[in-house]
């Protein structure tokens, strides 16, 4: 009897626990192993012979580094938007009542309704040189300002499509607050201000923290969105994988440029981890 009840959580874990291993750990490792074989670019074809030659050819050239680099900064920018807007309209939304917290909430979460693609499109069409944007800009004497195949429409797109991922986290956090404790502080002559620093602000950053990491994991690996409103000069890293695998059909060297992104992000997102965590500690010790 002791053995069955032993062994019951992990028949209960084992479909869960079979498929992460099938659809997550094996892919993985193959890519990992075919970023160490060596590539023929006169035949196309991959010989099968172990080398380390596609991450020195990553890490020594400054093209990379360049793409890289604006990977991780418009990550890091659009995560800082998304906290920025996302957690005050969290808060806001945690403080309406019906039916209007039902109506806004179905608000945030529509974009998650529609193709990523679709969305991506849409932006497209407002931020073209004729788009409604622009169109607005005129009207008021700005003139026209390009929009359109720069980083700043991949920021604006990519800010649109994370944002539910921001809002929900920290709303979730929101809800397990005592509204009673932000009562007490105001009826201990505390300003709005300083209650939403000292009181709400270290009690959701467990959700800030969950939402941050989502919104730069998936803004740093995105493709659809870079791929169609950056154009073909203004590359990340996932369409400079893309490249690899269906324009250069060099396998090895994309495997391992998107080994190289996961191996960062990992990095990135478990330093910001442990910063957030250690800050909330010291808050509530």
């Amino acid at each position: 009897m002791k053995r069955r009840i032993a062994w019951a959580p992990w028949g209960m874990i084992a479909p869960a626990l079979l498929l992460f291993i099938v659809l997550m750990l094996i892919p993985l490792a193959m890519t990992v192993a075919l970023s160490f074989n060596a590539f023929d670019p006169d035949k196309g074809t991959i010989p099968g012979t172990f080398t380390l030659a596609h991450y020195l050819h990553v890490v020594q050239d400054p093209y990379y580094y360049g793409i890289f680099w604006r990977t991780i900064r418009l990550s890091v920018l659009v995560t800082l938007i998304c906290i920025l807007v996302g957690a005050p309209e969290a808060y806001i939304l945690s403080r309406m009542g019906k039916p209007w917290r039902s109506l806004f909430l179905l608000v945030i979460l529509a974009p998650l309704l529609v193709s990523v693609v679709v969305r991506a499109f849409g932006w497209s069409m407002l931020l073209s040189p004729d788009g409604l944007i622009n169109d607005a800009l005129r009207f008021i004497g700005v003139g026209r300002v390009k929009l359109l195949y720069n980083e700043t429409a991949i920021v604006i797109a990519l800010v649109h499509v994370m944002m539910p991922f921001m809002v929900i986290p920290v709303w979730t956090s929101l809800q397990k607050l005592d509204p009673w404790v932000e009562n007490a502080s105001l009826s201990l002559s505390a300003s709005h201000f300083t209650t939403l620093r000292r009181v709400v602000l270290p009690q959701i950053m467990p959700g800030i923290l969950s939402g941050s990491l989502i919104v730069f994991g998936l803004s740093a690996s995105s493709f659809v969105i870079p791929g169609l409103l950056g154009g073909r000069r203004v590359k990340m890293v996932a369409t400079l994988v893309y490249d690899q695998y269906l324009t250069e059909l060099n396998w090895p060297l994309g495997a391992a440029i998107a080994f190289i992104l996961l191996a960062a992000n990992l990095v990135i997102m478990l330093g910001w981890s442990r910063m957030i965590e250690r800050r909330y500690k010291k808050t509530l010790g």
